[in-house]
């Protein structure tokens, strides 16, 4: 399919969706938000792709949400139809049943990062930084930024962000798990890629089913959410590629997975 802001690729196992406004820093508009979904949408069934990967390309990864298209948003009706938008794409993303990699290059900031921040992994830069800017304009983050930041790096470091409003770089944003690989300018696409390749070697169904768990235990008390661990262990458990892993492995080769 072709797409008005974003293009998308095969690469190996990997399916690549780059962001595509470079005349607006690619900044996320309601348009980008729906071909984005498209996408996920497009790949979602596809057994040939292991995993997703979210690019802004070699320079930047996105400035943030289309400030003129949030300037329009003035009544608290107009708010909750804009921000629903928003948390619809970023459920695409945590929905998924593949994983979602960030390769992030340059900056990253506010609407940017919350989308990004959606994503399962992080791959950045040495020059990525990373900001939540809204205490600057008088606003609050609205597409998940106030709650998916401290469940990744924590409450205290994500108030300091949120409070400070001010960029922070690629060997802090390590430092307090905001990001789970920090590589050489120019190498971010290229480590996402190569850990799709690895996630290809994996059981597609165990791979959905880890993220399912870990998403959603999340947000559960430790007691509901090992019972809800127990159940998902015990559909996988019926699968042929349990029984097929399960053999590779006492048989000493390399198994053979189908997604089924």
């Amino acid at each position: 399919m072709s797409y008005q802001t974003i293009s998308t690729r095969k690469e190996g196992p990997a399916f690549v969706i780059e962001l595509n406004r470079p005349e607006r820093r690619n900044a996320v508009s309601e348009q980008m938000m729906d071909d984005i979904m498209a996408a996920f949408l497009e790949v979602e069934a596809r057994k040939d792709v292991s995993a997703i990967v979210i690019s802004g390309g070699k320079d930047y990864f996105s400035a943030g949400a289309d400030l003129n298209e949030a300037f329009q948003v003035k009544t608290a009706q107009e708010g909750r139809r804009y921000f629903s938008h928003w948390h619809r794409l970023n459920d695409a993303l945590e929905q998924s049943s593949k994983p979602v990699i960030a390769a992030i290059e340059g900056f990253c900031m506010t609407g940017g990062l919350e989308l990004a921040l959606a994503a399962d992994l992080r791959v950045a830069s040495e020059n990525a930084t990373f900001a939540i800017t809204s205490a600057r304009i008088g606003t609050v983050a609205g597409a998940g930024g106030t709650q998916r930041l401290p469940r990744v790096v924590g409450l205290a470091n994500a108030l300091d962000m949120l409070f400070a409003a001010e960029p922070i770089e690629s060997v802090e944003a390590l430092r307090i798990g905001l990001i789970n690989r920090r590589v050489a300018n120019g190498k971010t696409l290229e480590t996402a890629l190569a850990m799709a390749r690895h996630y290809a070697s994996r059981a597609p169904l165990a791979l959905a089913f880890v993220k399912r768990a870990v998403h959603r235990g999340m947000q559960m008390d430790l007691t509901s959410a090992i019972e809800f661990e127990t159940m998902l262990v015990t559909t996988v458990y019926g699968t042929a590629d349990k029984a097929e892993g399960i053999s590779a492995f006492l048989d000493k080769r390399t198994a053979q997975f189908k997604g089924e």
